[in-house]
């Protein structure tokens, strides 16, 4: 089965690129290659296309293998760069390799072409591989630091091997204070076997979720968390530390108090709240009620103590009409025999 290969062959001559291609495929490649004999169109086909390896040689009319490379290098491109030449001197070679050339090879040794490339490109892909998880690291340290919520590493034992800066915020501590310490100082005397309990369950590969806990800041001042603790492994599975993640719940529970008593006290006001319903007894004559013990009360009295009614006394215009006709300002009028009215 042959390897696909895109080969980029630096070279003035039609019949060394022949050979060279030749050798590539008897060495099991599948060679797509393009031959440039000039600065502009390297520079063109280093733009145009992506390529697995370039192949220059070292010595050509209007161009030279070390410039070959130093417009390669501006490229930026991480790739293998061959030399192969049939008049370079060791001298130049030197440069060339201190400079940053991968390999030479002289063109009447040309057996060492295929195994040079495929160890280059094992070694490009190793070094792009390399970056990747670099850059992976980097933007994994970079979230770990900007998270709000306290991310701690540390080993079986609990020693801290690393300390963010919300942890730093939450608990009080620098990571200069707790990087090679015991996590313990953060655990209360009050629950001894906590973290012993926690670490143990993370040996056996268990995760802690949502652990809601007690931990204390550097100024003894006592907090509440919210605790989940997974194992850290290895290549192998094997655990070999403990990541926790942290979030201050204090605030949290405080406003779970504050709703917790708003609902208390509407309970008890409601428990407390009077109202009427149903059918009440109530006197045709006198119009006093009868409570549920069978005693008869003014309407007012009753109604004062099934309610939160209150009552002020006045007097309707029948009543007062009823009561204190004199007052009346419609009573009738009488003649005294005088020609004067009387009352």
């Amino acid at each position: 089965m042959t390897t696909p290969l895109r080969v980029l062959i630096v070279e003035d001559s039609e019949e060394d690129t022949g050979l060279v291609v030749a050798d590539l495929k008897h060495a099991g490649f599948d060679p797509v290659f393009e031959r440039v004999e000039t600065a502009d169109a390297l520079a063109a086909a280093l733009k145009a296309k992506m390529w697995d390896v370039v192949i220059s040689d070292y010595s050509m009319p209007a161009f030279n293998g070390m410039a070959a490379f130093e417009l390669f290098q501006l490229t930026d491109q991480d790739i293998p760069f061959i030399s192969v030449s049939g008049t370079i001197g060791e001298e130049s070679a030197v440069a060339m390799m201190k400079a940053g050339v991968h390999d030479y090879i002289m063109k009447d040794d040309r057996t060492r072409l295929a195994p040079a490339i495929r160890r280059e490109l094992k070694a490009a892909a190793l070094r792009r591989e390399q970056k990747r998880a670099q850059a992976a690291a980097a933007y994994l340290a970079a979230v770990v630091e900007s998270s709000e919520d306290a991310i701690i590493g540390k080993t079986l034992a609990g020693m801290v091997v690393s300390w963010n800066k919300a942890a730093e915020l939450i608990y009080g501590y620098t990571a200069e204070e707790m990087i090679g310490h015991s996590i313990s100082v953060l655990v209360p005397r009050s629950r001894p076997r906590e973290m012993n309990d926690i670490l143990q369950r993370i040996k056996h590969g268990e995760r802690v979720a949502r652990l809601e806990t007690i931990r204390v800041r550097k100024d003894g001042t006592e907090i509440e968390v919210s605790l989940t603790i997974s194992p850290v492994k290895d290549s192998s599975g094997e655990v070999i530390g403990a990541s926790s993640i942290a979030r201050d719940i204090t605030e949290r529970r405080c406003e779970e108090a504050e709703r917790l008593k708003l609902i208390k006290d509407l309970t008890e006001a409601l428990a407390h709240a009077k109202t009427l319903r149903g059918l009440l007894p109530i006197c045709a004559s006198c119009k006093r009620i009868r409570d549920d013990h069978g005693y008869w009360e003014q309407v007012e009295v009753y109604i004062q103590k099934h309610s939160n009614a209150g009552f002020t006394h006045g007097i309707c215009p029948e009543c007062a009409h009823r009561l204190y006709p004199e007052l009346s300002p419609d009573r009738p009028t009488h003649s005294n025999g005088n020609g004067e009215d009387s009352a």
